[in-house]
C-alpha cells in the first residue's frame, strides 16, 4: 500500500504544487496543533529533485546488463536527467534503432503539442443536397461506440452512433422530416487505408484495421474482439441507417452512397469524442494502435497537411523537430512498421519533456504510461523484482525480433529519470528479451 502512495503522490507532483500549498485557515477559535507531514522518502520530499544517481555506478551496471544475450547485438540505451535535459547513461544512444510500439509516445507527444490536450474528434450529420437528404460525416475518430457498447466501464467514454442517431432523428422530426436519404463522407483521410510499410497480416490478425475518418469500434467486427471489418467505413454507415428508424425517421434509398459534404453545409446533430489528453491515455496504456494511427492523421490535418499516411508521418516528425527532438523516422503512427527508427536518446527525450514541469500539456503522455506490475502492458511484468512494482511508469515495444522500454522512474535517491532501452535483432526466447529491459529499468530504479 505505501508503494500504491508512493505513486499516486508522485504522480500528482508533476501536475501540481499541491504539496507546498498552505491548507486554509480554520474558521475555529483555537487552532489545532500542527500535525507532522510524513512522507516516503526524497521523491516526495524533493519532487523528483533528489541527488543525481552516482554515474560510474550506473553505467557499470547498466553496460553490463546490455550485454545480456537475450537482447541481441543490436541495443541502445538511454538514460536523463528530466530537471536539466542532461545524459545520465549513454549506450549507443544516437544510433536509430527500430522501436515498436514506443512509436506512440513520438505520435503521442506529436498529438499534445499540435493538437493540444483539449481537442475532441466530432462526427457529424449534414443537410445534403436537398431537405430530405442529410450525410454522415467522419471526423476520424476510432472510439466511436456503435450499438453493442462494452460490457462495464471504459475509459474514456466514447462517443456514440446511437446517441447521434437519436440527435439526429428529433432535430429532423422538429423540422417536420420524417424520412430521408444517407449518405457518408469519409473524405477527411486521404491515400492508402493501410500504410505500405506493414506486413500483409497485421489486418486479417486484427493489429489494426484499415484507417477511416468514419468507423466505430475500431473497425471491429463487434466490441472486445479482434477481428476487423473490410470497410470501416461503410460499416458505420449501414449501422447508422439502421438506427435511425428506431427513432421514428425513416431511410429511403438503396446501398450506401458516398458524398463530400459541401463546405458551411448546415449540421443537423453532432457527438464529440473524448479530449485528446484522454486519447493518449488510452492509446499509451491499451498500446491501441488504431488510435495512435488516427491521432497521427488528425496532426497532419492540423499542421496543413494531407491527412494521409505520409503526410502524418512527416507532420509528426515535423511538430518534434519544433520541439528540439530530432532522430525520429517514422513512416505510420502506432509502430507496426518494421521501417520505424527512433534513437533512443530521442525517445529518451520526449518522455523527459512530457514529464516536465514545464509542459503541462504533454503531461498525459506520462499519465498514460502502464504502470510496472499494475496496469497495461506492464501489468504482468516485473515478477521478479516487486520493490519496483508502481514505481516505473513505461511504453512496451514488441514485433518479431524488436523488443523496447521507453518511461521514467525515480532513483532511490528521488530523482525523476527518463529512460530508453530499444533492441532489434533479438534472438528467439519469449520472455527472455522483457526480462532483461525490465531488469534495465530497475537497475536505474534502484540507481
Amino acid at each position: 500500500m505505501l508503494q500504491l502512495f508512493v505513486v499516486a503522490a508522485g504522480a500528482h507532483l508533476l501536475t501540481s504544487d499541491l504539496l507546498t500549498k498552505k491548507a486554509p485557515e480554520s474558521t475555529a477559535s483555537a487552532e489545532p496543533p500542527p500535525v507532522p507531514v510524513v512522507t516516503a522518502g526524497p521523491v516526495l520530499v524533493a519532487g523528483g529533485n533528489g541527488p543525481l544517481p552516482a554515474k560510474g555506478t550506473l553505467t557499470g551496471a547498466l553496460t553490463e546488463a546490455l550485454g545480456d544475450p537475450a537482447l541481441g547485438k543490436r541495443v541502445g540505451a538511454a538514460v536523463l536527467d528530466v530537471r536539466t535535459g542532461g545524459v545520465i547513461f549513454d549506450g549507443d544512444a544516437e544510433a536509430g534503432v527500430t522501436p515498436a510500439s514506443t512509436t506512440k509516445v513520438a505520435t503521442s507527444v506529436a498529438a499534445l503539442a499540435s493538437l493540444g490536450p483539449d481537442t475532441r474528434l466530432s462526427t457529424r450529420v449534414v443537410r445534403g443536397a436537398t431537405a430530405n437528404s442529410i450525410i454522415l460525416v467522419g471526423g476520424g475518430d476510432p472510439t466511436l461506440a456503435g450499438p453493442k457498447p462494452l460490457a462495464g466501464p471504459v475509459y474514456p467514454v466514447p462517443a456514440s452512433l446511437p446517441v447521434l442517431a437519436r440527435r439526429t432523428a428529433k432535430a429532423l422530426k422538429a423540422a417536420g422530416i420524417t424520412k430521408v436519404s444517407v449518405a457518408y463522407d469519409d473524405s477527411l483521410y486521404t491515400g492508402p487505408r493501410v500504410p505500405p510499410t506493414w506486413k500483409p497480416n497485421y489486418i486479417p490478425d486484427g493489429e489494426a484495421a484499415p484507417t477511416t475518418a468514419l468507423m466505430i469500434d475500431e473497425g471491429r467486427v463487434r466490441p472486445g474482439v479482434r477481428q476487423r471489418v473490410a470497410d470501416p467505413s461503410r460499416t458505420a454507415y449501414q449501422t447508422f441507417t439502421t438506427l435511425l428508424p428506431k427513432y421514428g425517421v425513416a431511410v429511403s434509398g438503396g446501398g450506401a452512397t458516398r458524398a463530400r459534404a459541401q463546405a458551411g453545409a448546415q449540421e443537423i446533430a453532432r457527438v464529440d469524442s473524448a479530449p485528446v489528453y484522454a486519447l493518449v491515455e488510452r492509446a499509451l496504456t491499451l498500446s491501441d494502435n488504431d488510435l495512435a494511427e488516427a491521432l497521427a492523421r488528425q496532426v497532419a490535418l492540423k499542421e496543413g497537411m494531407p491527412a494521409s499516411v505520409d503526410g502524418a508521418s512527416e507532420a509528426v516528425r515535423k511538430v518534434l523537430s519544433g520541439l528540439g527532438v530530432e532522430g525520429v523516422q517514422v513512416f505510420d503512427g502506432s509502430g507496426l512498421s518494421p521501417r520505424n527508427r527512433i534513437a533512443p536518446a530521442s525517445l529518451a527525450r520526449l518522455v523527459a519533456l512530457a514529464a516536465s514541469p514545464a509542459n503541462p500539456h504533454l503531461r498525459s503522455v506520462i499519465s498514460g504510461m502502464p504502470i510496472a506490475g499494475f496496469t497495461g502492458t506492464l501489468g504482468h511484468r516485473f515478477t521478479k523484482d516487486h520493490s519496483v512494482y508502481g514505481l516505473i511508469r513505461a511504453k512496451t515495444g514488441t514485433l518479431n525480433g524488436v523488443n523496447a522500454l521507453t518511461g521514467v522512474t525515480t532513483t532511490r535517491e528521488g530523482r525523476l529519470v527518463a529512460f530508453a532501452f530499444m533492441a532489434d535483432d533479438v534472438p528467439p526466447g519469449w520472455g527472455k528479451a522483457e526480462a532483461a529491459l525490465d531488469r534495465l529499468a530497475a537497475t536505474v530504479a534502484a540507481s
